[in-house]
């Protein structure tokens, strides 16, 4: 039996096809009040994850696969650890000497010192949420696809 030809059922697609966008919406609002609140970066990132895997089981493993190649999973989680290690390295530089690895309220994104910390703080979770979905994604692909099955269809 294929199941990349295997029909779902309506229901629980529609329902999902609904439900994504909103489980996406809630894992941004996890990552960006993180910083005031419970979450953060890795809560909001594996809630985005999930609402990919929540396509993935729904529409099928093959499906979710052009979805969101492995290509672009390596760029996000690549791109998420570099703006949390650009952010810290900004910090350094821009500490005179300090050596302030994540301090971020010496970068110059605004005057106010308070005002660098929140949008650096928001910069490191967009990275960290980027990275753990992007891996937890991984991992579930890893754990889920079978390539023997694939040489046999």
């Amino acid at each position: 039996m294929n199941p990349a030809k295997e029909k779902g059922s309506v229901v629980v697609q529609t329902v999902s096809r609904i439900m994504i966008p909103f489980i996406q919406l809630f894992a941004l609002y996890v990552i960006f009040h993180g910083s005031l609140g419970p979450g953060g970066g890795f809560q909001g990132g594996a809630v985005f994850a999930s609402s990919f895997i929540l396509y993935i089981v729904v529409f099928n493993i093959a499906r979710g696969k052009k979805r969101v190649p492995e290509s672009t999973n390596t760029a996000l989680s690549s791109a998420g650890l570099y703006i949390y290690a650009g952010v810290g390295l900004l910090s350094m530089i821009f500490s005179l000497g300090a050596a302030q690895y994540l301090n971020y309220g010496f970068i110059p994104f605004t005057s106010h010192f308070e005002g660098n910390r929140a949008i650096g703080i928001d910069l490191v979770e967009i990275g960290v949420g980027m990275t753990v979905m992007a891996i937890m994604i991984s991992i579930f692909f890893d754990l889920a696809w079978d390539k023997g099955k694939e040489k046999e269809e």
